[in-house]
């Protein structure tokens, strides 16, 4: 069988849309109001995918919305008709989806019979709350938006809209491209404030000779940094696989990497905390350039009386939790949203898993640490 060249996923499934499903949907109930779209998980909604992606869970998907009421009415009709009727492959992919694999990793194969297809037909509130939690077409309140990872949310607000003629696509994904302006500030807040957690562990592991722990220590503050960084352009990170092709497409990252890099390939503790520092400043200048709080000062300094250079991050955070103005934000604890301080994909990927832990810590008292204290 001859290999197609590679489509982006998106233009796939718009083109499977356009050519195969919307004839088959006229066909099926004439007129009916619907919107379709790509849209969820997958590397091909955040626009990563590759010809490697093609090998697993990629290929002509999307999916159709009806109203609730003409999902009961008419979605078991619709989705058999295009098991029945959909082409086996189309533009050179098959269009049919089986587990199979040691890990039942889903494959797509072209087999005799119905096509076991991926257009899903559901209604939109059905659709979000499943992926969300909640309905965006309603209020969100501020433990929606904390409740849910930044990958959920950026597999909502990204991939495409093939037609929105129920017009709810377009409202509720533009309500869910960003954080409220205090909510932004809180999480901003809460990612300087992990970085202050640790920054000063590189050379502290350093300096009774584990290297690995201190390069382990500088692994994580990398991470935090790109995440900050992603934050502060108004771009929800994604989770690991993405995280540093997200960040290449940030104004810092080009700056930035050669001492990420570095940090991460250091060989002692010194050079490690050295790159660190330089990074720790560009991205504190860049903070001082988005006007969000008073200047602060973006020099590294020692921590406290011990020869380990730091940026002192809490000061951030302090500055922007400063300029938060709704109460209720303003006396969250400082944790931020569930994945800044959850990292359990099963939880990440379960809504009722990250509710659940996002109320234990709304809930939970505000942290005493003194940001002045000194850890041993």
């Amino acid at each position: 069988m001859t290999v197609p060249s590679f489509l982006p996923g998106l233009e796939l499934s718009r083109r499977f849309y356009r050519e195969a499903v919307r004839p088959l949907l006229d066909e099926a109930a004439p007129g009916i109001a619907h919107s379709a779209a790509r849209l969820g998980s997958g590397s091909e909604v955040l626009g990563f995918d590759t010809a490697r992606s093609a090998d697993h869970e990629w290929g002509p998907r999307l999916q159709i919305f009806l109203r609730a009421g003409d999902v009961a009415r008419h979605g078991a009709g619709i989705t058999a008709l295009l098991a029945e009727r959909l082409p086996k492959t189309f533009l050179g992919y098959p269009t049919h989806f089986v587990s199979t694999g040691e890990a039942g990793i889903g494959v797509m194969r072209a087999t005799d019979g119905a096509v076991h297809h991926r257009v899903d037909v559901t209604d939109p509130g059905a659709w979000f709350t499943g992926q969300l939690g909640f309905d965006p077409r309603q209020d969100i309140t501020v433990a929606d938006w904390l409740a849910t990872p930044t990958q959920r949310l950026a597999e909502v607000t990204a991939g495409a809209v093939f037609h929105d003629g129920l017009g709810h696509l377009a409202p509720a994904r533009a309500r869910l491209g960003w954080y409220p302006h205090d909510l932004w500030l809180h999480v901003l807040a809460c990612q300087w404030q992990r970085v202050s957690q640790e920054e000063a562990f590189v050379g502290r592991c350093g300096e009774v000779g584990d290297e690995l722990g201190s390069a382990v220590v500088a692994s994580r503050l990398v991470r935090d940094l790109m995440r900050l960084c992603l934050l502060m352009e108004r771009r929800y990170p994604p989770y690991g696989k993405w995280l540093g092709s997200a960040f290449a497409r940030t104004t810092q990252a080009p700056a930035l990497t050669p001492d990420l890099t570095a940090a991460l390939t250091a060989a002692d503790w010194h050079t490690r905390e050295h790159h660190l520092a330089r990074a720790y400043e560009a991205v504190a200048a860049a903070h001082n350039e988005l006007g969000l709080t008073a200047p602060v000062d973006p020099a590294t300094r020692p921590y406290h009386t011990r020869p380990f250079q730091v940026l002192h991050a809490e000061r951030f955070t302090a500055a922007l939790t400063a300029r938060i103005t709704d109460p209720a934000i303003r006396s969250l604890p400082v944790i931020g949203a569930v994945d800044q301080f959850v990292d359990s994909t099963d939880v990440l990927s379960d809504p009722e898993l990250t509710r659940a832990a996002t109320r234990a810590t709304v809930h939970s008292r505000p942290s005493t640490r003194d940001s002045g204290e000194r850890p041993a």
